[in-house]
């Protein structure tokens, strides 16, 4: 049985493909932070002057809404990154097939 014979492969290296993982998680987790702090800014007490000295100030059960902004934040935030890292693998690839070809360069014109 013989070997196949050698075809070079148009994907990213590994070492790439790696760096582009960890970018989208990353980006998701920025994302999350986004998300959760946006909706744990907008949901709480409302404004009432200020509170007195004997007053305390109790803010609303907000877990739930912090929950879903930073699930939609995760999600937006992961989106966006792998967007980007799909095409920046995609030009990779491009620009390493054009250095592959072997063009015969054209003769200098005369002077």
């Amino acid at each position: 049985m013989q070997a196949r014979p050698y075809a070079p492969s148009a994907l990213p290296s590994t070492a790439a493909r790696l760096l582009a993982f960890l970018a989208i998680l990353v980006g998701g987790l920025c994302g999350g932070v986004i998300g959760w702090s946006v909706t744990d800014l907008q949901c709480g007490p409302e404004p009432s002057g200020g509170p007195a000295a004997d007053e305390r100030v109790v803010e609303d059960d907000c877990g739930v809404a912090n929950g879903i902004g930073a699930v939609v934040g995760a999600g937006v935030g992961a989106g966006g990154v792998a967007v980007v890292a799909v095409l920046v693998l995609r030009a990779m690839a491009e620009w390493r097939r054009d250095l592959d070809v072997d063009e015969v360069p054209a003769p200098p014109p005369d002077a």
